[in-house]
């Protein structure tokens, strides 16, 4: 139980850090390449959830910042139902 709570954490964490590095190449025009690309492809159906509720406030968009923020509460849920479970 300890492995797959481990590894959905460290998945978590990954995720986010993807999302990040996917903000960062928005700001650099760097979507289009391969790598931002997949990275899209990654991001994008998670971050529509979010966007569809949070409007851009002027020419900045706030909800990848909610987006990780949710992430991070799903982590610290996940250790919190694992802990409570051993």
């Amino acid at each position: 139980m300890a492995l797959i709570v481990t590894i959905l954490l460290e998945a978590i964490k990954i995720y986010s850090y993807i999302i990040i590095i996917y903000i960062f190449m928005s700001w650099f025009n760097a979507q289009q390449s391969s790598i931002g690309q997949i990275f899209g492809r990654i991001c994008e159906p998670y971050l529509e959830q979010f966007r569809r509720f949070i409007p851009p406030i002027g020419m900045i968009d706030i909800s990848p910042i909610v987006a990780i923020i949710v992430l991070r509460l799903a982590s610290y849920g996940l250790s919190q139902i694992y802990y409570w479970t051993i």
